[in-house]
């Protein structure tokens, strides 16, 4: 869930980090952000595996998509943790990138900086066929594999220019459905070979819901965002990255009303039926419309625009949960997913309780993560150069 870049550029400006922010090295709000949202995603987890009331068809591969039930509470506990994959997938190109410019500068050879990109991508897309495929019962072609693979093919795509990678990635952000539409026509799933690039297919023994191309096109913006953050550092950019990341957001959010409430192009064939909340939000996430990119990226980032802006106000408690959780998010992620779904799988336990159940397993889950994962950050803290690294 993260590139594991130890990076100290600092999203603020100005400021100087705090002592636990120093050591560890490492942006305390971006580790807040990944904390902020593992904790959704534990919800969201803990529902998919114990609420027989779950829903999950954000996506026009679905019949009932655009027609069935939504109520309040249980759309509103799935649509908080829509910001979950953007916000794993952003930030790790964005870390990523710091990590791997600075290498440049220092000049380490190209084959070398690939071969750590591709390495870890292998290792990241392999856990999501390996260990959640084995928690879930199916083979699980989702978030790790599209980080991983989205990783690998940062390395080649690292020699573009900003302007061009950005380009290119909003580029499919808002023409991408006209190139779904040409080899996808919803509702049922897409073929596989359309489905691993661009589309999504999920039931049966094989679930694929994060096309890699739509995916990539986060990470890429990342890495254009973690550029920023170095040329700003370095003095070759004059506006403070978390104002870049507020005026962004905001831009983000009003592409979104415009386009929803257009109820047209933008929706990858979900459309909005009437006025109320839950239409508004039950966007495609499957693969992601320019609506979903626009809503979720426009929160993610005046949300980094915010935490930013408070973290030399409040200072970095190095033991703060949203902290702690941010640091091991992939010992978090892996341990989390196989706490639930092994039993749920395995056990009969599959949608045996109701929402009450999602939130009641999901506190408690946290509270015993959270020794677990200062355990794990410090026995990986010891060992720098071992295969935890990439965990």
């Amino acid at each position: 869930m993260q590139a594991n870049a130890t990076t100290t550029t600092s999203i603020g400006a100005g400021t100087q980090p705090d002592s636990a922010a120093r050591v560890s090295g490492r942006i305390a709000c971006i580790d807040w952000m990944r904390g902020l949202v593992m904790v959704l995603m534990t919800i969201d987890h803990a529902s998919m595996a114990f609420d027989g009331s779950h829903l999950s068809r954000d996506s026009a591969m679905y019949p009932d998509a655009t027609t069935m039930a939504l109520p309040a509470a249980e759309f509103f506990t799935r649509w908080i943790t829509h910001i979950c994959a953007p916000t794993f997938i952003f930030l790790a190109g964005a870390s990523l990138a710091v990590s791997v410019e600075r290498r440049v500068l220092k000049g380490v050879g190209a084959w070398e900086i690939d071969k750590t990109i591709i390495t870890r991508g292998l290792i990241i897309a392999l856990l999501d066929l390996t260990l959640v495929s084995l928690g879930s019962g199916i083979i699980s072609l989702n978030v790790l594999l599209a980080i991983g693979l989205s990783m690998i093919c940062m390395a080649p795509l690292r020699r573009l220019s900003t302007p061009l990678m950005l380009g290119i990635a909003i580029g499919w952000m808002v023409l991408g459905e006209f190139v779904t539409a040409w080899f996808w026509q919803p509702p049922g799933p897409a073929s596989p070979l359309v489905s691993f690039f661009i589309a999504t297919s999920g039931g049966g023994l094989v679930s694929n819901k994060y096309p890699l191309i739509p995916w990539l096109a986060i990470m890429m913006m990342g890495w254009a965002t973690g550029r920023y953050m170095l040329l700003y550092q370095a003095g070759k950019r004059t506006m403070r990255p978390r104002n870049l990341l507020l005026v962004a957001g905001i831009i983000g959010l009003a592409v979104f009303v415009i386009v929803r409430g257009a109820q047209g192009y933008g929706d990858m064939f979900l459309p909005r039926m009437d006025g109320s909340w839950q239409q508004w939000l039950h966007v495609s996430k499957y693969p992601p419309s320019l609506t979903y990119y626009a809503l979720e990226l426009g929160l993610l980032f005046i949300c980094l625009w915010f935490l930013a802006a408070i973290e030399p106000r409040i200072g970095v408690r190095p033991n703060g949960p949203f902290l702690v959780f941010g640091q091991t998010a992939m010992f978090f992620y892996l341990v989390h997913r196989l706490v639930m779904e092994i039993p749920a799988t395995y056990f009969g336990l599959r949608g045996v309780g109701d929402l009450k159940t999602t939130y009641i397993v999901a506190f408690v889950l946290l509270i015993l993560l959270y020794p677990a994962c200062r355990w794990y950050r410090t026995v990986k803290a010891a060992h720098p150069e071992s295969l935890l690294k990439y965990i």
